[in-house]
């Protein structure tokens, strides 16, 4: 029989509410689960903070339609009160107004870094390693900076 500590429930936990907040477009509750100084590299280029990272997502999301963050095969080590996770992603994008009916998917994994705090555990570093893409990238909002 598995058992996970409090710890990588903890952290499992967090994993999944980012997904979600993403998809509810609740950015203040990804700059939550994060430190200030939080670091990022989802693809095109590394970004320096909580603040950044939320902006990078909102370059993704705020344009797009629905998405769907789905998180699974997720390993979590803790030592002490510093953890690393690794989970597969595999996220849906759907197009709206003129690219209504059309998709962009990615399939990867997000390897990530914690540090436990007085308020919990709190994402340090979150790197995408994309593994594919199918479907039109212009759904993403900033698609055109992606192919230039």
């Amino acid at each position: 029989m598995i058992t996970y500590s409090r710890d990588e429930r903890d952290i499992y936990r967090n994993i999944v509410i980012i997904a979600r907040a993403m998809d509810e477009r609740n950015w203040g509750e990804i700059e939550k689960l994060a430190v200030p100084d939080a670091t990022g590299d989802f693809g095109d280029g590394a970004v320096s903070s909580a603040a950044e990272i939320v902006a990078l997502l909102r370059r993704y999301l705020d344009d797009c339609g629905p998405t769907q963050h789905l998180i699974g095969n997720v390993v979590i080590d803790v030592s002490g009160d510093s953890a690393t996770s690794r989970a597969y992603v595999a996220d849906m994008h759907l197009g709206v107004g003129d690219l209504e009916g059309q998709y962009f998917r990615t399939l990867g994994d997000y390897h990530d870094s914690w540090a436990r705090t007085a308020d919990g555990w709190k994402l340090t570093d979150r790197t995408k390693r994309h593994s594919g893409m199918l479907g039109n990238i212009a759904v993403l909002a900033h698609a055109n900076e992606l192919t230039t």
